[in-house]
């Protein structure tokens, strides 16, 4: 029965983290918690390397990328652009106002984590 306690003990604080995340990413940066992680994942790529389908995660689903991907779009802190030899491949990165959003959001991030697990 250890386990299982520790178990919902994890689930529990995960549940509480992500939570805490949300409501203040999306308080003091308009951001949801999936705008700011495709925004971190963006961050750390190569300006124009990066597909839809590498945003898309295990928990993710490619349609929940797609609509974030709108939203970021559609607030200038991303561009997409066509593969020039495959049409379908859509190509996703930050413009230098999503560059300053995810930096002010992520004094925020590290603020939350640190608050939940530091």
């Amino acid at each position: 029965m250890v386990l299982v306690e520790r178990w919902y003990e994890l689930r529990f604080r995960h549940d509480e983290v992500v939570s805490h995340l949300e409501w203040q990413l999306h308080k003091l940066h308009g951001l949801s918690l999936s705008d700011f992680d495709i925004l971190d994942r963006l961050r750390l790529r190569e300006p124009g390397s990066c597909h839809m389908r590498q945003l898309v995660s295990h928990h993710v689903s490619e349609s929940a990328v797609s609509r974030a991907v709108a939203r970021l779009q559609e607030r200038g802190f991303v561009e997409r652009s066509l593969h020039p030899d495959d049409r379908r491949r859509v190509y996703v990165e930050l413009t230098d106002a999503g560059r300053e959003r995810h930096a002010e959001a992520s004094a925020t991030h590290l603020a939350v984590l640190a608050e939940h697990l530091g």
